[in-house]
C-alpha cells in the first residue's frame, strides 16, 4: 500500500504584490462561488488564471486562482490525480472549476483528489462567467490597495508629526506601535532600553529582541574605515515575530508582534527606522533651528535673555516660564555621546541642553518639569528648579544645583526645588543679602588649592548633610577625608566654629544667597 501524498504548500504572492484572501472571492456577492473540497485555510489569492491545457504547471508563477471549465478533462483516475498534483506543486492557491457547458456538476473525482491533495477546490457555478470572477477578484485587490496606500499615508503623517515633537524618539516609537499594533523599543549599543512603546510582551520576548539586536549589530562591527550601513533582521520564535533595524551610532530598532508584518507595517517601519536615524545622528537632517539660531545671534548682538526667550518657546507657548535642569550621569560612559545627547533630549522634551562630559544644564520650556523617568533609565540623576520668568534664570540654576545635590545624597533619581515662598530669604532684599554674604565668605578668597569655589562648593553640601562626612563625600563623590580636611580649612580661613548653630545657620544663607558664578567671594 503505497504512502498518501504529502501536500504542496501554496507559493503565496510576491511581497508587495495585491492579493486577497480566498474567503473574500467566496462571500463575493453575485458569483455565488463555493468551495467544495480541501483545506479551509483562507490561502492568499495574488492572480487569476483561466486555462483547459492538459498540464498547465509550466506556466503558473504560484499564488493563482486557477479556472478550468475541464474542456480537455483527464480521462481516468489517475490522469486526474496526476494534473491536481502538477498544479498543487506549482504553488497555486486553489483550482476553481466552472459548469456548463462541458459538465453538469463537479466530477467526484476531482472533488477526492483535491481533498487528497488538500487543494482547494472552488464550484464556479453556471450563471457566472469567468470574466465576472476576474473582474471581481481585481476589484477587491485594487480596493485593498488603496486601503494599504491610506493606512501608510495616514502612518506616515503621524510618523512626520511625531518628529517635530520635543520628545521625539519617544513619540515616533509610540505611532509605530499603534500602527503595527506591536511592542517597539530603541537599544543602545550596550542593549539598553532607551525608550519603548507599545505593550511590552511577556518574557523572553524583550531578551530575544536584544539577542538579535546585539547579532545584527555585531555582524557589522569590525570594519575599519568603512561606515556600517543600516541593515534588518527577523526570527520568528515561539509565535512571536521580531524584527530588528539597525541605526547608526550602535543603535538598533526592535519590533515584537503577535502576527506577521504586513506589506503596510513593512513600508511604515521602513519610515519609522529613517526617522529614527535622522533624529539620533550627530547632525540631524531635519531641518536648521532658525528660531535658536536667532536667538542665539540677538545674545551675541548685546540683547538680554529676557528679549530673545520668547523665540525658544514653543509655538503657541503663552506661559513664558522654564524650569533649569542640573544633571550628572551615574551609568559608566560618556554623557556627551551625540546619541546620548539626543535622547536625553527627547526623554527631557527639550533641544535646550549643555552636556559637558557626565554634566548636564539644560533649559525646558513651560509650567511644568518633565517626567524624569526616561532620563534616569538612561543612567542620569537630575534636579529641577521651579518654573520661573527668563529674568530668574540664574537663581533657577542655583536651586535647580542644591536639588541634584540632594538627589545625589539620597539615592534619588531626581529631586524638585522646594518651595521658598515663606523663608526667612524674603524677609531681606536681594542685593542687600548678596553683599552681607559676600563679605562673610571673603576670606575664602586666599585660599590656595583646591580654590575658594571648591571651598565653597563643599562647605555648601556639608551644611545640607547636616554635618555628616559620609554623606557629603557620596554627594561630591570624594572621600571622607578630603570632606575633613576641606572642611577644616574652609573653618581656619572663616576663623568660624562649625559646631556652632548659629554660625552654620549664617553660613547657610549667606551660600544661598551667592550663586556659585559670584568669584568675588
Amino acid at each position: 500500500m503505497s504512502a498518501p501524498p504529502v501536500p504542496a504548500a501554496p507559493r503565496a504572492p510576491e511581497p508587495g504584490t495585491p492579493a486577497l484572501p480566498l474567503r473574500v472571492l467566496l462571500g463575493a456577492p453575485g458569483l455565488g462561488l463555493e468551495q467544495i473540497a480541501g483545506p479551509r485555510d483562507d490561502r492568499l489569492i495574488g492572480t487569476i488564471g483561466t486555462t483547459e491545457l492538459p498540464d498547465p504547471a509550466p506556466y503558473l508563477s504560484g499564488g493563482e486562482l486557477l479556472l478550468t471549465a475541464g474542456v480537455r478533462f483527464p480521462p481516468t483516475a489517475e490522469a486526474v490525480d496526476a494534473y491536481v498534483r502538477s498544479v498543487a506543486a506549482a504553488g497555486i492557491a486553489a483550482l476553481g472549476f466552472g459548469i456548463a457547458p462541458v459538465h453538469d456538476e463537479v466530477p467526484a473525482v476531482l472533488v477526492e483528489t483535491c481533498e487528497r491533495h488538500a487543494l482547494p477546490l472552488v464550484r464556479v457555478p453556471p450563471a457566472t462567467p469567468f470574466v465576472a470572477v476576474n473582474r471581481a477578484a481585481y476589484a477587491f485587490m485594487a480596493e485593498a490597495r488603496n486601503r494599504d496606500l491610506r493606512l501608510v499615508s495616514e502612518a506616515q503623517s503621524a510618523l512626520a508629526s511625531a518628529a517635530a515633537r520635543p520628545d521625539a524618539l519617544q513619540a515616533v516609537l509610540h505611532q509605530l506601535a499603534v500602527r503595527t499594533g506591536s511592542w517597539t523599543v530603541l537599544l543602545d549599543a550596550a542593549g539598553q532600553e532607551l525608550f519603548a512603546a507599545g505593550e511590552r510582551p511577556a518574557a523572553p520576548a524583550p531578551r530575544q529582541v536584544r539577542e538579535l539586536a546585539a547579532r545584527t549589530t555585531a555582524r557589522l562591527a569590525g570594519r575599519p574605515g568603512r561606515t556600517a550601513p543600516p541593515t534588518a533582521a527577523a526570527e520568528h520564535l515561539e509565535g512571536r515575530h521580531l524584527t530588528v533595524h539597525t541605526l547608526p551610532g550602535g543603535l538598533a530598532l526592535g519590533i515584537a508582534a503577535d502576527t506577521p508584518p504586513s506589506s503596510v507595517h513593512r513600508s511604515v517601519t521602513g519610515v519609522a527606522a529613517v526617522l529614527l536615524a535622522l533624529l539620533t545622528s550627530p547632525r540631524p537632517a531635519l531641518g536648521a533651528d532658525t528660531r535658536g539660531s536667532g536667538a542665539l545671534v540677538r545674545l551675541l548682538l548685546g540683547a538680554a535673555p529676557a528679549e530673545v526667550a520668547a523665540l525658544l518657546q514653543p509655538d503657541g507657548a503663552a506661559d513664558g516660564r522654564w524650569i533649569v535642569v542640573a544633571g550628572r550621569r551615574t551609568r559608566p560612559g560618556r554623557g556627551d555621546d551625540p546619541v546620548q545627547v539626543a535622547a536625553l533630549g527627547t526623554a527631557l522634551g527639550t533641544p535646550y541642553l549643555d552636556v559637558t562630559g557626565n554634566e548636564l544644564r539644560a533649559l525646558v520650556p513651560g509650567p511644568a518639569a518633565p517626567d524624569p523617568a526616561a532620563a534616569v533609565r538612561l543612567g542620569w540623576t537630575l534636579g529641577f528648579s521651579t518654573p520661573t520668568g527668563p529674568d530668574g534664570l540664574g537663581n533657577a540654576a542655583v536651586h535647580a544645583d542644591r536639588a541634584l545635590r540632594r538627589a545625589l545624597a539620597g539615592g534619588r533619581g531626581a529631586a524638585q526645588q522646594r518651595d521658598e515662598a515663606l523663608s526667612m530669604h524674603a524677609l531681606v532684599a536681594e542685593d542687600e543679602a548678596r553683599a552681607h554674604a559676600r563679605a562673610l565668605l571673603a576670606p575664602l578668597a586666599e585660599a590656595g588649592a583646591p580654590g575658594p569655589d571648591v571651598l565653597r562648593e563643599t562647605l555648601t553640601a556639608w551644611l545640607a548633610h547636616h554635618g555628616s562626612w559620609d554623606r557629603t563625600a557620596a554627594a561630591l563623590e570624594l572621600h571622607r577625608n578630603t570632606v575633613r580636611q576641606r572642611i577644616a580649612r574652609t573653618a581656619d580661613l572663616l576663623a568660624a566654629d562649625l559646631n556652632d548653630p548659629d554660625v552654620r545657620m549664617e553660613l547657610w544663607f549667606a551660600l544661598r544667597r551667592l550663586p556659585p558664578t559670584d568669584h568675588r567671594a
